[in-house]
């Protein structure tokens, strides 16, 4: 799948005035983290990731899954995927909101929406270093953390990771570059935590993140009497007090049915393009194992039928998904699409199996302070 962006100019005003409201933030120091927990600082504030983030560059962004795709026909399921200890979970936050957004009788999650960033190293005044993926709000003790793909945060080509990261929950787009966009805030990252395995070995049966991130700002851009975009800046708190946080689970079973939730909008092998990206998706299925796949130094995965594309990476399974109050428990996150018929269309979606080192980096995520 390529990525198809064109070059954009951008008025610096709108943004300027957005850096200069929010100014700089600061966060809680690294603490002590188990050897192979990788946490690192986002190299931006609050105001200047958000601030980045204009109407019409989130609009032009494109997926940053564009290389992660299988084409697999067949194959022995691994046994290497299950449990390495005791099962474990942590409840949900409580209810979301009270909006109620319904697609097919399913009433989607205010905790899951949109993350973009851009690349590491690269000219960021470039529409080719925008890129997004999909996340989730998660439960933690100072509510403020996003579980996403580890290949969403961090760039295995330049072993660094990513620039400008900012969250956005429900987010949906409107009809015109400036509307919908930040129906409950921006939130910009202030911590990164992966697993070692991932960072050093660019191995995908580690492919998850959790990311602390500041408190949010809604931003509403308003065209003035000049005929410039102003942006309309209020400072909204805590993700976790404005959507709630799904709960987590891990070493549970390996067969078990999920919802999947994400932003895909890539194309399939065959160039189809089925999805635009500007609102959520879902999928439901029974999870199982997935064969290994070298390409990734892949061996434990799990993944059920589901045909979502790029820009789905990063968002969340959740088991025990109740309509009621739009919360489950997160166990797995869309990594890998595959293949596995050859037939040039993506069928099945994959995430490592959550166990014992998924709960670790979680752990320290979740209890990592941000103001």
């Amino acid at each position: 799948m390529n990525s198809r962006a064109r070059r954009l100019t951008i008025p610096l005003t709108g943004v300027l005035m957005i850096a200069g409201v929010i100014g700089a933030t600061t966060g809680a120091n690294a603490g002590t983290a188990p050897s192979d927990v990788v946490s690192s600082a986002a190299s931006e504030t609050a105001g200047e990731a958000t601030a980045f983030w204009s109407p019409e560059r989130m609009r032009k962004a494109t997926d940053a899954s564009d290389d992660l795709d299988l084409s697999v026909k067949g194959g022995k399921a691994s046994s290497a995927a299950g449990p390495d200890g005791r099962a474990g979970s942590v409840p949900p936050i409580g209810q979301e909101g009270t909006r109620s957004i319904k697609s097919k009788q399913v009433n989607l999650p205010n905790t899951v929406g949109r993350v973009f960033f851009t690349l590491p190293g690269a000219n960021p005044l470039d529409p080719g270093s925008w890129k997004y993926c999909s996340g989730t709000s998660i439960q933690s003790k100072y509510r403020n953390l996003v579980a996403t793909s580890a290949h969403c945060v961090y760039d295995v080509k330049t072993n660094q990771f990513y620039d400008n990261w900012i969250f956005i929950p429900s987010y949906w787009d409107g009809d015109q570059a400036w509307d919908g966009k930040n129906p409950y805030g921006i939130y910009a990252a202030k911590w990164f935590n992966a697993h070692d395995d991932f960072v050093v070995k660019e191995d995908y049966d580690f492919d998850y993140a959790f990311v602390n991130v500041h408190s949010g700002f809604k931003v509403n851009w308003e065209k003035g009497t000049d005929g410039k975009w102003k942006p309309i800046i209020k400072d909204v708190g805590r993700l976790g007090d404005n959507v709630g946080g799904q709960g987590f689970a891990w070493n549970q079973k390996v067969k078990n049915k999920v919802f999947s939730f994400g932003y895909p909008a890539g194309l399939h092998p065959d160039g189809d393009k089925p999805f635009t990206g500007r609102t959520m998706k879902w999928c439901f299925g029974t999870t199982g194992a997935m064969p290994a796949a070298p390409k990734y130094n892949l061996q434990e995965h799990v993944g059920f039928k589901c045909a979502f594309t790029a820009g789905a990476s990063g968002g969340p399974w959740l088991l025990k998904y109740k309509n009621s109050t739009r919360t489950g428990y997160l166990n797995g996150v869309n990594s890998v699409a595959w293949d596995t018929d050859k037939n040039d269309r993506y069928d099945r979606i994959s995430s490592p199996y959550f166990n014992g080192d998924t709960y670790q980096v979680y752990k320290v995520a979740a209890n990592r302070w941000t103001k």
